[in-house]
């Protein structure tokens, strides 16, 4: 927890729009290292609201992406912001994704975000497939650290 809220800058915007895109462009197109324009090394990739496992780690997102998840589909991101307060930077964001054949799945990411030496990146994703669940998102909850 800080002090005060980070001032992001319109660059800062600019960048953090683009982690969704470039997320999905990484998963749709197989391109496994391109995740590492999102994530960071440590990153946490919580799917549980989603009824699957936490994932734990850069290398880790990416096994899950390349066996668990990979199955046909492509991504639409929707209602993308990102806002900073006393705990952090976070994103959120709506998905579509076209999962195989006239198959459609929707849900909400809450990244917890940093800012490295190679720009911004997701330190902690949750994933959720109710858009309720936004309350159970840890960077909704004021006073948690990730």
């Amino acid at each position: 927890m800080t002090d005060k809220p980070y001032v992001l800058t319109t660059a800062d915007r600019v960048e953090i729009h683009e982690l969704p895109g470039r997320y999905g462009d990484a998963i749709d197109d197989r391109n496994w290292p391109g995740l590492d324009a999102v994530f960071t090394e440590d990153a946490v990739f919580d799917l549980t609201g989603v009824g699957s496992r936490i994932c734990d780690g850069l290398n880790d997102i990416k096994a899950f992406m390349e066996t668990e998840a990979a199955h046909p589909r492509t991504h639409m991101m929707t209602n993308i912001y990102a806002d900073s307060d006393e705990d952090g930077i976070s994103l959120r964001f709506r998905i579509v994704a076209l999962i195989g054949k006239g198959k459609t799945s929707t849900g909400s990411y809450y990244d917890k975000l940093v800012k490295t030496e190679n720009g911004w990146r997701t330190q902690h994703r949750y994933v959720s497939s109710r858009r309720r669940d936004k309350r159970e998102a840890e960077v909704d909850r004021k006073g948690i650290s990730l």
